[in-house]
């Protein structure tokens, strides 16, 4: 007879637990595997794909140049003026101002309802508006002057249209306005993700509102706006083929749908354009998890309690 004390010391047996099976997912494991099988397949018997005249046509130098200075090019000069002007709306918006608020909300209501498609072609008939020129400076023609008894022209500085909203230039303002609009929305989403109590712990330290928003809230709000820009650096990246609303010729998709064109291989070259895009794409995508790994650094981290060395390490039993 076992007595109470061996009873209480007795531990639990081993259990034995039997793992709940799952026979679905081998049943689409079997069928995605299937799938692939026959997407493999298809590539590598159907000549439709026509392989080495894709290899051939990725490489042309006519393609290269397009992907540099059309696709590349354009993507970071869009994106610096996007990126610079999303900024600046997004703190316009934020402004008490309402002259100021009510400017940055007509901006992204405007670039943000009008397709790029549509943006960029418009922009490439700009010039029939600005026949003489786009004039910066008082925009009084001289009769007008004449009756206030003003002599000369207002009109300081004056610019080709045509030079300027048509080619790389064009491509990279109109996307860029476009982009602008949305990266307010997203630089906005940002900084009123920041607890209010920072700015408050900076005007009590005597910071003006340019300083707390450039040293306090900004570097706090790059958590929230890294993510989303990532994403609308690789659509950039693809809106880069709408550059044919132009036209630009120096492009990726131009240059490869000349060369479909000509050989009457059309196909193969939307092929090579796709596997540009999926290159670009992936590198940009592998930078962007390096990225928001950097500032998400300490974020969410807990601090390792460490011992009291005025505390025991375990308790001391008291004596009788």
């Amino acid at each position: 007879m076992t007595s109470p004390t061996d009873t209480e010391g007795e531990r639990p047996g081993r259990i034995d637990a039997v793992p709940v099976r799952h026979p679905g997912r081998w049943v689409a494991v079997a069928v995605i595997t299937v799938l692939v099988a026959m997407f493999v397949h298809m590539l590598v018997t159907n000549p439709v794909f026509n392989w080495p005249f894709v290899v051939e046509s990725m490489f042309q130098p006519s393609v290269l140049r397009g992907l540099v200075f059309g696709t590349l090019w354009v993507t970071v000069l869009a994106m610096v003026i996007g990126v610079g002007m999303g900024v600046i709306l997004a703190v316009m918006r934020l402004s008490p101002n309402p002259v100021l608020s009510v400017v940055a909300f007509a901006f992204i209501w405007f670039f943000r309802t009008i397709p790029r498609l549509v943006l960029l072609t418009i922009m490439g008939t700009l010039g029939l508006v600005f026949r003489e020129g786009l004039d910066l400076g008082v925009p009084f023609d001289q009769q007008i002057l004449d009756l206030v008894g003003i002599d000369g022209d207002m009109r300081f500085l004056s610019f080709d249209a045509n030079a300027i909203f048509i080619g790389v230039t064009g491509g990279a303002i109109g996307l860029g306005l476009s982009e602008a609009a949305y990266m307010a929305e997203i630089a906005r989403a940002g900084i009123t993700s920041v607890d209010t109590g920072q700015r408050e712990a900076a005007e009590a330290l005597g910071m003006d509102r340019r300083t707390t928003m450039r040293r306090i809230v900004l570097p706090q709000a790059m958590r929230v706006i890294v993510p989303p820009t990532g994403n609308e650096l690789i659509s950039m990246v693809k809106d880069t083929s709408l550059l044919i609303g132009l036209p630009l010729s120096t492009e990726l998709f131009f240059q490869l749908n000349a060369i479909g064109a000509r050989t009457f291989q059309v196909f193969p070259v939307l092929v090579a354009a796709t596997l540009w895009y999926l290159i670009v794409g992936s590198i940009l995508m592998v930078g962007q998890h390096f990225l928001e790994k950097r500032f998400n650094r300490g974020y969410g981290a807990r601090a390792t309690p460490t011992a009291d060395p005025l505390q025991p390490n375990e308790p001391v039993e008291a004596t009788p």
